[in-house]
């Protein structure tokens, strides 16, 4: 078991180990920013990295405030679900109403990895080709849309 402090140090140099991975990554090396994450020019939409214990997410997020608008936004997504899952064999995960921990709602798309745990630095390689692949995958995709959601 870790102390707050260990943990910190942990998640930090977890982090920047990731930066450096993607910087030698052919995909990303030629990009101005490494990934658009927060800045998708969709209001209310952002793409996420979400790291636990044993599960690893890469997520499309739908967090307006109002149940009606992230929901409707949610459909607008779903009309280019196939788009959205290029690249994606098994597809992704569709999830209309997810509870954060700090007990907001919002609506998810996304892909995960089970099994791998950012605290066994064992797991790290496989955990960042993981995110780093999917997010290009997923962030690319909503790319080619995003122009079609902005209100």
């Amino acid at each position: 078991m870790y102390s707050k402090d260990e943990l910190r140090k942990l998640k930090t140099e977890f982090w920047e180990s990731f930066a450096t991975y993607c910087s030698f990554q052919p995909m990303l090396k030629k990009r101005k920013k490494m990934w658009v994450l927060y800045d998708t020019k969709v209001k209310g939409v952002e793409l996420k990295f979400d790291v636990a214990r044993n599960v690893v997410c890469v997520i499309l997020e739908v967090n307006k405030r109002k149940e009606s608008e992230r929901q409707e936004m949610y459909e607008r997504l779903t009309w280019y679900k196939e788009t959205l899952e290029e690249g994606f064999p098994e597809g992704l995960l569709w999830d209309t109403s997810c509870t954060l921990e700090t007990g907001k709602q919002v609506a998810r798309i996304y892909v995960k990895k089970e099994g791998a745990d950012f605290h066994r630095r064992e797991d790290w390689g496989e955990i960042f080709s993981f995110m780093a692949e999917n997010m290009y995958q997923l962030e690319k995709n909503f790319l080619n849309i995003a122009e079609y959601l902005k209100e």
